[in-house]
C-alpha cells in the first residue's frame, strides 16, 4: 500500500504547540500562559493538561537556515538538466519506477506503462541527532505494538465508541472479537512497521505523525532513491560540494526480506509459501516485487500474490489450521491491501480476511496488530500513565513520550472549543489509512460545528492532533521527466522489524528509512496520489 501519512501544510501563519501548562481542576478551558510556564511532555493528554498554543509568523529565516546548508535552487540550469537526465537513466535501469496513471494496464500487468517514481533530485538536509533519535526509538515502538496487541480489553474498550459510528473499524473489531471467542492465539507474531515523523520548526522536536502497522510501503523504492542520491553526489561532487557519506546507507528491503524469511522458517513447513495480499489495481507493484525478489533470491522462499476476492474464492483451512490458497499452503500472509474500506467492496473480501485470521498462518499484521495502529489507539497511548501499562523501562517510556505530538479525543469540550476558534492549529483524523482522509484549516471548524449542531456521535470516529509545522527547504522535484524548483517540507519514516515466537524475540530492529517530500502549500502528502515525492536524507 502506498502509505501516505498526511503532511501538515504550511500557510502564511504557522502555529505550533509550545509549552503545556497544568490545568486548574475547576476550569474546563485553556488557560493563558503564566509568567512561569511549566514545560511538560507533549504526550500528555488534555484531560489533565492544557496547552497554550503559541502562534508565530513564518518568514524567510527558516528557509534561510536550510539554504545555508545547501540551496539547490542556486545551481546552474545546465547542471540541473544534466543531473536530471542522469537521474532518469539511473531510475529506469535500476527499477525506481511505478505504473503510469495514463496507461490503463499499468496497475495490473508488469512491464506495461512504466514511469520513473516521483523523486527529489537531491537528498534533503536532516539533522543527524533527530535521525538517530527516530532510529533509537523504533525497537521500543515495535515492542509497544506487540504488547498493546495482547491487551484485547484495551483495544476493544478504546475503540468501542468508534464501533458505533465507523462501519469499517466495527468490522475489524468484530473479527478481533471472534478470534477472542475462539481463544485464537497468535504465538508467532511478525511486525513490519513504519513510524512517521515531522521535525517541528518552532520547538525543534521530532514529533510522530503516526505508527503504521499494516502495509508499510516503499521498503524497495526507499532503498533505490537513497542509492540514486548517493550516485549523483559522487558523480557531481565537484559541482555540489556535498559529501556522499552524509547520505546514510539504507537496507530496508533486505531487512524486511530477512524478517519474512525468518517468520517463514518459524512456521516450519518448507513447502509453504509467503502470500502477499494485494489490491486489484496496484501501480506501486514494483516496490512490492523488489521485496519478494530479494526474498526469493537471497532466502529461496517462494511467494504468491492474491487479492482478497481471490483468497475467498480459492482459499480453505485444513483441519490442522493450515491455510491453503489455490492449492498452495501459506506460511506467512503479508498485507499490502485491506487497510481501507475500498479494499472491501463486498462480503467476499471480509470473508477472506476472517478466513486468514482463523488460520494458523503468520499474519503481518494480525487483526490485533492492525487495530493497535489506529489513530484512536495512538491518542489513547498519549494519555498520562498509559505507556506505563505496557512498558516497564522508564527511559524507554520517556523516549516514546518525547515523540508524541498533542493528541486529543473530541469528547474534550475545551479542546473542541479551541479548535473551532483556531482551526489552523489542529488536524482532524479519522480511523483511516492511505491518505486523503484528514481535515485541515477552516474545514476543521465547519466539521466540528456541524457535529455539535447535529448532536450525533460521529465525533467518536475522529481524533484531534496538534498540527506540526516543519522547516521549509528549497528542493528540485521531478515528475514525468520534468524538474520543478519548489519550496518543500518533509516527513521522515523509520522502518522497524519485529518477530516473536511465544516468549522468544527473534528480531527487533530499526530497519531503514524513507523521506517523503512535498510542496509546502499542500495539506496532503501521498506519493501515489500526486502530492509528494520519494526522497532521502542528507545528515547535517
Amino acid at each position: 500500500m502506498l502509505k501516505h501519512i498526511q503532511f501538515s501544510g504550511v500557510k502564511e501563519k504557522a502555529y505550533a504547540l509550545h509549552n503545556f501548562q497544568e490545568r486548574r481542576s475547576n476550569s474546563p478551558n485553556f488557560q493563558t500562559p503564566q509568567s512561569k510556564p511549566c514545560s511538560i511532555s507533549m504526550a500528555q493528554d488534555a484531560s489533565s493538561l492544557v496547552s497554550p498554543l503559541k502562534c508565530s509568523r513564518r518568514g524567510e529565516d527558516e528557509t534561510e537556515t536550510r539554504k545555508s546548508v545547501f540551496d539547490p535552487h542556486s545551481l546552474d540550469s545546465n547542471l540541473i538538466q544534466k543531473m536530471g537526465y542522469e537521474a532518469l537513466v539511473w531510475s529506469s535501469l535500476h527499477g525506481l519506477v511505478v505504473g503510469d496513471r495514463n496507461s490503463q494496464k499499468s496497475g495490473k500487468v508488469p512491464g506495461v506503462g512504466l514511469v520513473h517514481a516521483p523523486i527529489s533530485l537531491l537528498p534533503t538536509p536532516f539533522p543527524e541527532s533527530h535521525w538517530k533519535q527516530a532510529c533509537e526509538v523504533a525497537p521500543i515502538f515495535n515492542e509497544l505494538v506487540d504488547r498493546v496487541s495482547l491487551d484485547a480489553e484495551f483495544l476493544q474498550e478504546s475503540l468501542s465508541r468508534i464501533k458505533k459510528v465507523d462501519a469499517f473499524t466495527s468490522r475489524l473489531l468484530d473479527i478481533h472479537a471472534k478470534m477472542l471467542e475462539m481463544n485464537k492465539k497468535e504465538e508467532i507474531r511478525l511486525g513490519l512497521h513504519r513510524s512517521d515523523y515531522m521535525l517541528d520548526q518552532q520547538t525543534n522536536l521530532l514529533l510522530q505523525i503516526e505508527l503504521n502497522t499494516i502495509s508499510s510501503s516503499f521498503a524497495g523504492l526507499s532503498v533505490l532513491v537513497s542509492e540514486l542520491h548517493r550516485s549523483l553526489l559522487h558523480e557531481f561532487k565537484q559541482h555540489l560540494s556535498l559529501d556522499p557519506e552524509r547520505s546514510p546507507l539504507n537496507n530496508t528491503v533486505g531487512q524486511f526480506a530477512e524478517a519474512l524469511s525468518k517468520a517463514w522458517a518459524e512456521y516450519n513447513n518448507p513447502r509453504a509459501a509467503v502470500m502477499i495480499v494485494v489490491q486489484t489495481v496496484e501501480r506501486n507493484m514494483y516496490d512490492q516485487h523488489w521485496l519478494f525478489t530479494v526474498l526469493k533470491e537471497r532466502y529461496q522462499v517462494r511467494s504468491i500474490r492474491k487479492t482478497l476476492a481471490e483468497i475467498d474464492a480459492q482459499g480453505e483451512i485444513l483441519p490442522d489450521g493450515t491455510l491453503v490458497v489455490d492449492g498452495e499452503a501459506v506460511a506467512v500472509v503479508y498485507f499490502r491491501a485491506g487497510y481501507t474500506p475500498s479494499d472491501y467492496p463486498s462480503e467476499s473480501e471480509w470473508s477472506a480476511r476472517l478466513l486468514i485470521e482463523q488460520s494458523c498462518a503468520i499474519k503481518c499484521p494480525s487483526i490485533a496488530y492492525h487495530l493497535a495502529g489506529t489513530k484512536k489507539i495512538q491518542q489513547e497511548l498519549a494519555k498520562p500513565n498509559q505507556l506505563e501499562r505496557f512498558l516497564e523501562n522508564k527511559d524507554d517510556i520517556a523516549k516514546v513520550r518525547k515523540c508524541f505530538a498533542g493528541l486529543w479525543s473530541l469528547d474534550d469540550s475545551s479542546i473542541v472549543k479551541d479548535a473551532i476558534e483556531r482551526p489552523g492549529l489542529y488536524v482532524m483524523k479519522p480511523q483511516r489509512e492511505g491518505g486523503g482522509n484528514n481535515i485541515y484549516g477552516d474545514d476543521v471548524r465547519l466539521a466540528l460545528q456541524r457535529m455539535q449542531k447535529e448532536g450525533m456521535e460521529e465525533d467518536a470516529a475522529y481524533i484531534l492532533m496538534q498540527r506540526i509545522f516543519p522547516t521549509i527547504s528549497p528542493a528540485i522535484l521531478m515528475r514525468e521527466g520534468i524538474s520543478h524548483k519548489e519550496h518543500v517540507i518533509s516527513e521522515l519514516g523509520v522502518y522497524g522489524t519485529y518477530l516473536r515466537n511465544k516468549t522468544k524475540v527473534i528480531m527487533n530492529y530499526h530497519s531503514g528509512h524513507l523521506l517523503r517530500t512535498k510542496v509546502s502549500s499542500s495539506d496532503e502528502g501521498g506519493v501515489a496520489a500526486g502530492f509528494a515525492v520519494l526522497d532521502s536524507i542528507y545528515l547535517v
